[in-house]
């Protein structure tokens, strides 16, 4: 190896590129700008003032914080809805009003106090919700003109009855506990806003109302479609928020004991300010309740340090447009771009010198060297099948392979012309298998393990295994499960040949070529899946030794076969057993002679494994090409190959016309006959194979005889 190509081995093997990508793809990743927001403001603001961080400042910060941050829920939601609430600072306003004038002025109780400022709260929050859900208005004019009537009454009620209001003699321990009192060392409008952001969080994230409150802001049209009563989701959403708000109009009436001209003026503009710097789409349908309370914060710390340090109200309004304007940018521009930009990054293609290789051209004279066999093989269901992957056959002869469309299709013996949907399971069904019981198992890409019983009943067996601790992405999720076999205890052994890609981006993973796949095995005594091995090149066909004491399984990129042992001296371990094949190995499946059949998707190239080792160049092809120039592994062309539990390749099978077989992915033998399929095949293959015992099938050999 030359220095530079070792240098580029070292550049793109070492540096973990995918992390960036990975990364980007977590939802989590929207957090990161407002909490990195967060910390430089408090931390900016605590460097820059004395005694910020002095408890008796805290307290007195975090009193205001509990009543703006109930304020940023309510309007969260809204927004989260695909809404917006500009009337809030007026329903604060009111709703403080409401509750000081049942206090001071009619002497009622403070609970009765908290209703009023509450009922005025759910009052305008209806009359929004009504005009914006039911009758369709447009939310922006519509809060507006309600935040400007509710202002007007306001002001004419504080300056009809403020004197009045100082005057009274009023008081109430209730009162002055909640305005001013701690408990367990906090204020009791912060326990107040946490206790709903949890409530709320909850029900955004777990509960079918929260869930309809996220589908409605990211698509009427498709949440309507879908049977969720859309107007009455908008209805309520709006509720909540005039509720939220007028509950903080109440605290912050216990805590002034009073109302001024000025209370909850501009409080629109700054919850939602808040409500977007922390994360919040604007368009709705993306957004959380944590990003609300990070927003309240930025905000409220921003304003209260802006004015300790002797800037005006000027200041802090340009403040806050400048930031609000910058969070409406990042907003639109990375929803916009997002995908865009993990285009451009997650493909991380690493380095890798494949190993020289026999020849496989017939008449070369290799163990590999193709001939024209499988061009005799007959036609079964011709035309009437797309992409038969996987074939096998049961106790009755009767053969049955899976479609592209998602469903098991069975032929009938003898003559296999009659066929009918066996079942339907979805996604892309791939390896199968029968277990003792004569159920039907089947790998289905991007969906995971399922059983599919003798009276057609589909059950999922398993769709994750245990997330490794160290790993950036999420690897507990299936996402590529391939191919599989049973073992006598009943233990399903399966690969998941790529844990950054779903089954259809097969070629993104081929021009990556990290090593993700894995081999797993599902329990099904427990019920659960652990992973055995991890780091191969798309880990493919798995099959059982024929005395079940070790496991053999394709690693199709690197174009290798590995063994890995149950039992014996060598328990747990894993070995190669073919290495630098001509041709990328696909299903394995016993033979009737002790031996096992291998499929080979596809022919290495040369021009292939030279892009192996310019990661560089793959990279760019990626990023700029479209999906059908790209350079990846030829799977037009393959055969089917015989070898040993030594490695040693005994006959291989082609069809060098490409008619009746362009691709191989899998291959059965049963009773003196092999049966093909093929991901890219219109039809399933049915080769006699010379010398072959007539009597042999796989489910006597794995189950013995009935």
């Amino acid at each position: 190896m030359h220095f530079r190509e070792r240098l580029q081995a070292w550049r793109y093997n070492l540096i973990p590129d995918h992390v960036i990508g990975e990364l980007l793809q977590k939802r989590w990743i929207d957090n990161a700008i407002p909490f990195l927001a967060l910390v430089i403001v408090v931390a900016g603001f605590g460097s820059a003032i004395p005694g910020f961080f002095n408890p008796a400042s805290l307290q007195d910060s975090t009193r205001q914080l509990g009543e703006f941050t109930l304020v940023v829920i309510g309007l969260t939601v809204v927004m989260l809805g695909g809404g917006i609430d500009l009337s809030v600072g007026s329903i604060f306003a009111l709703g403080c009003f409401a509750a000081v004038a049942c206090f001071f002025l009619f002497h009622l109780p403070t609970g009765v106090a908290f209703l009023a400022a509450l009922g005025v709260g759910v009052l305008f929050g209806a009359a929004n919700g009504y005009l914006v859900g039911y009758l369709r208005l447009r939310a922006f004019i519509t809060t507006l003109v309600t935040f400007i009537i509710g202002r007007a009454i306001y002001d004419i009620l504080v300056v009809s009855f403020g004197a009045r209001v100082q005057l009274s003699d009023a008081q109430s321990d209730l009162w002055d506990f909640i305005g001013d009192g701690t408990l367990l060392g906090m204020s009791v409008s912060v326990l107040a806003a946490l206790a709903l952001a949890v409530v709320t969080h909850v029900v955004l994230t777990r509960a079918r109302p929260g869930w309809h409150v996220l589908a409605v802001g990211g698509s009427r049209r498709s949440a309507h479609n879908a049977g969720i009563r859309v107007r009455r989701t908008v209805f309520l959403t709006y509720v909540f928020s005039g509720a939220c708000a007028g509950a903080a109009g109440f605290l912050i009436a216990t805590r002034l004991s009073g109302a001024g001209p000025g209370t909850g003026q501009g409080l629109e503009i700054l919850a939602l300010t808040a409500a977007v710097v922390g994360g919040n789409s604007l368009g709705g349908g993306r957004g959380s309740v944590v990003k609300g309370i990070m927003g309240a914060v930025i905000v409220l710390v921003m304003t209260n340090g802006l004015i300790r340090l002797g800037y005006g109200t000027g200041t802090n309004q340009m403040v806050l447009g400048l930031l609000l304007a910058a969070a409406v940018t990042i907003d639109i521009r990375w929803l916009k771009n997002r995908h865009k930009v993990l285009n451009e990054v997650y493909v991380a293609p690493v380095y890798l010198r494949m190993g020289e290789t026999q020849s496989a051209a017939p008449g070369s004279g290799t163990p590999y060297a193709l001939n024209n066999r499988l061009a005799e093989a007959e036609a079964i269901g011709l035309g009437d099948l797309e992409g038969p992957e996987d074939v096998i056959l049961d106790r009755d002869d009767h053969l049955y392979c899976g479609t592209r469309h998602g469903e098991i299709v069975r032929f009938f013996a003898p003559d296999y012309t009659r066929s009918e949907v066996f079942a339907h399971v979805g996604g892309f069904p791939l390896g199968l298998a029968f277990d003792r019981a004569g159920n039907l198992l089947s790998c289905v890409g991007a969906m995971g393990l399922y059983r599919i019983s003798p009276d057609r009943r589909v059950t999922r067996l398993s769709a994750e295994t245990r997330r490794s601790w160290t790993s950036i992405q999420d690897d507990a999720r299936l996402r590529d499960p391939n191919d599989l076999d049973i073992a006598p205890d009943g233990k399903v052994y399966f690969t998941d040949s790529t844990k950054r890609y779903d089954a259809h981006d097969w070629a993104l993973d081929s021009i990556e070529n990290r090593a993700t796949g894995r081999l797993l095995v599902y329990d099904p005594a427990t019920g659960r899946t652990r992973t055995l091995l991890d780091g191969y090149r798309y880990t493919n066909g798995v099959t059982l030794a024929h005395d079940n004491r070790s496991v053999l399984f394709c690693e199709s990129w690197a174009c290798r076969i590995h063994r890995y042992w149950l039992d014996g001296p060598k328990a747990g371990t894993a070995e190669c057993l073919i290495r630098d094949m001509p041709g990328y190995p696909d299903n394995i499946n016993r033979a009737s002679d002790g031996t096992y059949w291998m499929a080979w998707l596809g022919m290495r190239t040369p021009s292939f494994d030279l892009s192996l080792r310019h990661p560089g160049m793959r990279r760019r092809m990626a990023r700029r090409l479209p999906q059908d120039e790209w350079l990846f592994p030829n799977i037009n062309t393959g055969g089917v190959v015989k070898f040993n539990d030594r490695g040693e390749i005994l006959q291989t099978f082609g069809d060098l016309t490409g008619t009746a077989h362009p691709m191989v992915t899998s291959m059965r033998e049963h009773k003196g006959y092999l049966y093909i399929g093929g991901i890219l095949n219109n039809r399933i293959g049915r080769y006699r194979i010379e010398g072959a015992d007539p009597t042999w099938t796989a489910n006597d050999a794995y189950w013995g005889r009935p």
